[in-house]
């Protein structure tokens, strides 16, 4: 019954969600109806979808944890070099390069992108002139999804002496301020826009292991959607991605 009033609780939120896109901002005042009762569709066939990708995800790969994520990761990042990914919304596409001296997390991410990790999230925190970050829901397959690959770990710092964050650097949220060690979360990151003299709080602290080659045009245009006090936007922005190279 607990199951089963969690699936529901999901369901509603999502439609809360869908409600949401039809509230249509100043950034998507050109979408007609037929377009955005579309992408709902859409997105109701995803639940099934990903509900697919959760059971996939705990039958291949084993759970997560703080104690086997540098030997998993490290395993995973011979047999999976990949350093490019392309992440996909409906403003455009942004092309991203791993860096490959951030083995944790170049390794993590592209095994994020392999497990459909992404694909239903949202750029969900937009801040015009600094960042937008991604890699959060309002939907039931996104905390799912966390339980199957590892709800609790976190990747320890590969904070790089001399990297500092600059116009396109990639990087990996942090779950929490008080935190010594200055581990990432595993499923968020955000792309910095703002000007250097704004990364104080930044550099030394928050792992960059990573840059976008191609869209920061898009990148620009999604920070200057209209959001609510916390910075997420009216209208949902799903996102895709996949390796490309």
């Amino acid at each position: 019954m607990g199951k089963l009033f969690i699936y529901l609780f999901g369901i509603v939120l999502f439609f809360g969600s869908c409600e949401d896109n039809k509230k249509a901002s100043d950034a998507d005042s050109n979408r007609d109806e037929i377009e955005i009762e579309n992408e709902i569709e859409i997105e109701k066939q995803s639940i099934t979808e990903n509900e697919a990708e959760v059971d996939s995800i705990a039958l291949k790969h084993p759970e997560i944890t703080n104690e086997n994520v540098v030997s998993f990761l490290t395993e995973y990042g011979k047999n999976n070099p990949e350093t490019k990914v392309l992440i996909t919304s409906r403003f455009g596409d942004i092309e991203m390069e791993l860096y490959k001296d951030t083995p944790l997390h170049r390794a993590n991410f592209i095994y994020l992108v392999k497990q459909h990790y992404f694909d239903e999230t949202f750029f969900h925190r937009v801040v015009p002139n600094f960042i937008i970050q991604a890699g959060n829901s309002d939907i039931v397959s996104t905390p799912r999804k966390r339980a199957a690959l590892g709800n609790d770990y976190l990747l320890p710092a590969e904070i790089i002496q001399g990297r500092v964050h600059e116009y396109g650097t990639v990087s990996g949220a942090k779950e929490y301020r008080e935190n010594p060690d200055n581990r990432t979360a595993p499923y968020e990151f955000f792309i910095f826009l703002g000007p250097k003299s704004s990364t104080t709080h930044l550099n030394g602290k928050y792992t960059i292991f990573g840059k976008v080659t191609k869209g920061m045009d898009i990148v620009e245009e999604i920070s200057k959607v209209k959001a609510d006090d916390g910075d997420w936007p009216l209208n949902n922005i799903y996102i895709t991605a996949k390796v490309i190279e």
